[in-house]
């Protein structure tokens, strides 16, 4: 029995010990018991190197500023490291003033010299592969503006025509993000090796965090890959509150990363957790049970209604090959993929009423545009909608001439079984469950599934990176300004994944050729962004719309209701569905012990 004892008592220790190490609560020492908000992501950041972002989330929102900011609630776009813009009558130029006396995280001055290096010789640089590029380029030529520093304070874009989204563009956290030219442009004109500057490989996560020079709320004090990034207010930060006192209000945040959201339910209900759903929304199951603990668990969960992202699955349509000339995708699959009348059948096979009740518990929304439900340019009528008739699946699939074996396998007109892989993130347990739901709902339409959830970061590698993916389920980000989805819709885009044209930096590829109709969405893109009229410019984006929906390059699944767990002790969340980031507001936030 002392043995028994002494085994029992070393278990307890070992657990207590591990339990401590785990609550990122008892990360405080005893010397710096302050302000902490603890939160939770999926993944760990890919870069620190804004411009090379391709993934959300990222710590960006907490360390970056553009010179303007959406509002969370609003959609209007505010003043931020810009107290103010002009037009001047004609719309082809804008001035910029820059608030007095900005400062880098390092206590340097931030001029005009920072904002007109981000734009000319990060994100206007043919050689740097950013995300930012689509956001802002004009016309069909798609000619970058002409950025000129006026003073020190002030900047002027010159635009060789009108352009509408151009204050979009400068939004963060969507949008621009100002980097410091003091700490990057040696970086800029170096080159590596192969020839590409060296800027592409500065800041990634490998870098001390200590020298990622920062303009936004916080700067990063520690990482720790696979367990946590702790960022701590930055002392140069230049909002103030009413009173005058310096902003943010919380010292520091601890970003825990746990890829399995169950995982994340049960450290938030043992209190490890300030928020859950900050980054995407909770899982609907979550609602229920979370609510009914909203009391005991001094906590609450917030609705925000209809979330402004998009959750779609796609195939990929690229009939390019790499350097060596080999297809990207099996010509045979690839021959399906770009079959219109087999899009189309997989779009009436999928039950995404049955999603919706069944996963999202009846929360989400079928989504039929690929505009978010916020925006005053989604068509809210005249939209085809795939509901789900597996009859009229399988009546396409005999039209473009496949055919059903006696066991109800179907094959395509050349005798090959038509099988495919789809691919997921498999932190996103909703994405998961809608994929192994889909199989199902494909194998009834004779197609079968081979389905394989990857981890998120090795999934946009294969994406963007090998392109050697069949089908995937993926969301994209959203927000009240079409033009802000031109990374993913427009033929030159880094997000364009389903018909992906050569990107910078990639080893070059063989024979891309681009459809008829995406090039006719770059044209509407080009056109919408060109007209100021706002009643002109809804007309142009339901073509845009419209033309998504007969041509099913992604096939639009259910989205989620935004809905986030916070604690009491929170205070000052302005939350809506309509951000991506729960915590847009994170420089007003309170921590009330």
């Amino acid at each position: 029995m002392k043995k028994v004892r002494i085994q029992i008592g070393v278990c307890l220790t070992i657990a207590l010990l591990f339990l401590s190490s785990c609550n990122p609560h008892r990360y405080k020492t005893v010397a710096a018991q302050v302000p902490q908000l603890v939160l939770a992501s999926p993944t760990d950041p890919k870069t620190f190197n804004y411009a090379n972002n391709q993934t959300f989330p990222s710590v960006f929102p907490f360390i970056y500023e553009g010179l303007t900011r959406e509002n969370g609630l609003t959609g209007e776009y505010e003043p931020a490291l810009a107290e103010s813009w002009k037009f001047s009558p004609d719309n082809k130029r804008v001035a910029f003033t820059l608030r007095p006396n900005l400062k880098w995280s390092d206590g340097k001055p931030l001029t005009a010299d920072d904002v007109v290096f981000t734009y000319r010789d990060i994100v206007f640089n043919p050689l740097i592969p950013t995300d930012q590029k689509e956001s802002i380029q004009i016309g069909a030529k798609k000619i970058f503006p002409e950025i000129r520093k006026i003073n020190d304070r002030q900047v002027e874009f010159i635009l060789p025509e009108p352009f509408a989204p151009l204050i979009a563009a400068t939004a963060a956290p969507e949008g621009i993000m100002i980097l410091p030219k003091h700490a990057l442009a040696e970086a800029i004109n170096s080159k590596l090796p192969d020839g590409n500057p060296k800027f592409i490989s500065t800041w990634g996560t490998d870098t001390d965090p200590k020298k990622i020079i920062t303009n936004g709320a916080y700067v990063i004090d520690s990482y720790s890959p696979s367990q946590r990034l702790v960022l701590k207010r930055n002392s140069y930060y230049w909002r103030k509150d009413k009173d005058g006192k310096q902003l943010p209000y919380i010292d520091r945040i601890v970003w825990q990363f746990i890829e399995n959201l169950d995982t994340q339910l049960l450290r938030f209900r043992s209190g490890d957790l300030d928020v859950m759903g900050d980054t995407r929304p909770l899982r609907s199951e979550y609602f229920s049970l979370l609510k009914r603990e909203e009391k005991r668990g001094n906590f609450q969960v917030l609705n925000g209604g209809p979330w402004s992202g998009v959750l779609y699955l796609t195939f990929n349509l690229s009939q390019a090959k790499d350097k060596n000339g080999k297809p990207f995708v099996d010509p045979v699959k690839s021959r399906w993929f770009n079959t219109l009348e087999f899009r189309k059948a997989v779009a009436y096979a999928i039950n995404r009423d049955r999603i919706n009740t069944n996963l999202f518990r009846g929360l989400g929304v079928v989504q039929n545009s690929p505009i978010s439900v916020q925006s005053p340019f989604t068509l809210k009528e005249g939209l085809k909608a795939y509901n789900y008739d597996p009859n009229q699946s399988k009546n396409l699939l005999k039209k473009a001439g496949f055919k059903y074996d006696d066991r109800g396998q179907l094959f395509d007109s050349d005798g090959n079984r038509v099988r495919f892989t789809l691919l997921t993130n498999s932190n996103n347990l909703t994405r998961v469950a809608i994929g192994a739901q889909i199989r199902q709902d494909l194998a009834a339409i004779g197609i079968q599934v081979d389905y394989n959830p990857l981890n998120f970061n090795v999934l946009i590698d294969k994406i963007n990176g090998a392109r050697d993916w069949d089908a995937h389920i993926i969301g994209f980000t959203g927000g009240t300004e079409p033009h802000g989805l031109a990374n993913l819709w427009m033929t030159s885009g880094g997000s364009h994944s389903f018909n992906l044209s050569q990107q910078v930096g990639q080893p070059k590829i063989q024979g891309y050729v681009a459809n008829e109709w995406e090039k006719e969405i770059d044209r509407l893109f080009i056109q919408g962004a060109q007209e100021l009229n706002p009643e002109k410019r809804k007309k142009i984006y339901g073509e845009f719309q419209k033309l998504v929906q007969e041509q099913l390059p992604v096939i639009h699944l259910v989205n989620d209701s935004a809905i986030m767990a916070v604690r009491n002790r929170v205070q000052g969340l302005k939350y809506s569905g309509l951000p991506s980031w729960g915590l847009w507001n994170i420089q007003e936030l309170k921590i009330k012990e």
